[in-house]
């Protein structure tokens, strides 16, 4: 990958830190999508943005293009104003995550904090070779539960194995904007899962994933003392392209700002979605999707593909 795939931009756009990838509050009511039902109708979360990077609010089912397999799919509905958050917050605390565990509860703090206590809702869970859910799906939730002070890191990493296990958990909460948010240093071990499996998971069910990379100075390829190049970082290839094909994003913060910002982005993406539905072309299996804007200036972020029938690959 090109140091040209690391982004840099003004903090109205995107941040003053690394952004990896690979492609490319208002009030508003709570309540559960009005989408049509039917085994065959698919529903996607979508960010748009204009070539500034702010983000684009006032669209129309019109102003957007559903390719499913390479085939054109009308749009059945389009909503923007289901504005509830269900995230779970995932925790590397395998041994690698020594001595950058309080960077990462001071990112989850952070996160927690752009929530709405009155609407949203949160879940705590850590992992190594196991997931363990610390705090269940919580309205309100602003705070770590005292456990997380008293974790130490060890062992193994199943980071692959734990998003796909915890995206399905957050598949589970239906009618809010649901994602998974991993704070990691990027490292796996002894996942069973591949990457592009994972996506498949997440992507299935339309749960965005963010990895939060928690890392020093040192490995943040943005910083001028870093001794780690962007096409050596551990956020570049398949963990951003796993972020990528699920709609979510990867960030790498080293320092207090930039952990701040990332954590309010993560949390203002979640608010700017709008959440289209179609109707599958019904093929069993795996469907490639490509979702855009008419308006070229656009862009649109948004999963890549869906499972259709009984295809849907399994996570345990």
């Amino acid at each position: 990958m090109k140091r040209g795939r690391l982004i840099f931009g003004a903090a109205t756009v995107l941040f003053t830190f690394g952004v990896y990838g690979a492609r490319v509050r208002g009030q508003s009511r709570q309540a559960t999508p009005s989408f049509k039902a039917g085994i065959d109708l698919v529903r996607i979360a979508a960010v748009v943005r204009d070539h500034k990077g702010r983000f684009v609010q006032d669209l129309k089912a019109r102003d957007f293009e559903v390719v499913d397999d390479g085939r054109n799919q009308p749009i059945s509905d389009l909503q923007a104003d289901i504005s509830s958050v269900s995230i779970a917050v995932l925790f590397d605390v395998s041994g690698s995550m020594e001595g950058r565990l309080p960077n990462a509860r001071e990112a989850a703090t952070h996160v927690l904090s752009w929530l709405d206590a009155s609407r949203d809702e949160a879940a705590i869970f850590t992992f190594d070779t196991r997931l363990e859910e610390r705090t269940p799906f919580t309205a309100g939730l602003k705070v770590l539960p005292e456990s997380m002070g008293r974790v130490v890191p060890f062992g193994a990493t199943s980071l692959h194995d734990a998003i796909a296990q915890t995206a399905k958990r957050v598949g589970e909460r239906e009618g809010r904007r649901r994602a998974v948010v991993v704070l990691t240093d990027g490292a796996d071990n002894a996942s069973r899962l591949k990457p592009e499996e994972v996506s498949a998971i997440a992507s299935s069910i339309d749960v965005p994933v963010y990895i939060f990379g928690i890392v020093g100075a040192i490995d943040n390829p943005s910083e001028d003392i870093s001794t780690t190049s962007v096409e050596r970082s551990a956020f570049v290839g398949p963990l951003s392209d796993l972020a990528a094909w699920t709609g979510g994003y990867v960030f790498v913060a080293s320092t207090p700002g930039q952990r701040s910002i990332a954590a309010r982005q993560i949390i203002d993406e979640l608010r700017h979605q709008y959440l289209i539905a179609f109707e599958s072309s019904g093929r069993p299996g795996w469907h490639p999707l490509v979702v855009r804007a008419r308006n070229k200036d656009l862009t649109v972020r948004a999963r890549s593909g869906y499972i259709a029938g009984q295809s849907s690959p399994s996570a345990h």
